[in-house]
């Protein structure tokens, strides 16, 4: 028995989501209204999407998914850095920080997990490469960290900066950053 592979509407950019729906046989104008519910308003659940068909929904429902990574370990520094662990599919693990200045916020994101450089001032290609990132990974990072800051023991911090500083190279990853 094979597992049912989705396509994860979170890492699917215009162009893609555009080609999903014609296989659907809707218009392009679907792949904004998603995109918006996705990306500018903050939905993962597709039945919360209403200016989308109820049959459309319940299609996409079938054939796709809304997926996060998991955090699984979460680290708070004196000066309100956070750091946070996260899982991805293939089991490994990578890390995203968030570092907190006046008047912005930045947040670290990794593209890869582990790093074939293995540059010397960096422990990352120490642990060695497993795979690149999807631009599901990377982009849910910047969701999971910005619902952790919006939970954070009452204090509304944001993210106003995304760097690509967290585990691999990224223009080794370049398609999916």
């Amino acid at each position: 028995m094979t597992a049912t592979v989705f396509s994860n509407l979170a890492g699917m950019g215009k162009e893609g989501l555009c080609a999903l729906f014609a296989e659907y046989g809707e218009k392009p104008f679907r792949a904004e209204q998603v995109m918006k519910w996705i990306h500018q308003r903050g939905v993962l659940d597709i039945d919360s999407m209403t200016d989308i068909s109820k049959n459309l929904r319940e299609h996409l429902k079938k054939t796709t998914e809304i997926r996060l990574p998991l955090i699984v370990e979460s680290y708070v520094s004196d000066d309100g850095s956070r750091k946070w662990i996260i899982d991805i599919d293939s089991g490994s693990k990578v890390e995203m920080v968030y570092i907190p200045e006046a008047g912005r916020g930045t947040l670290c994101v990794s593209s890869q997990a582990g790093c074939t450089l293995d540059c010397s001032f960096c422990a990352t290609g120490k642990q060695g490469f497993d795979r690149n990132l999807s631009s599901a990974e990377i982009i849910g990072q910047l969701w999971l960290a910005n619902e952790q800051l919006s939970t954070f023991k009452g204090i509304s911090q944001r993210v106003t900066n995304v760097v690509m500083m967290g585990m691999g190279e990224p223009l080794l990853n370049f398609d999916n950053v």
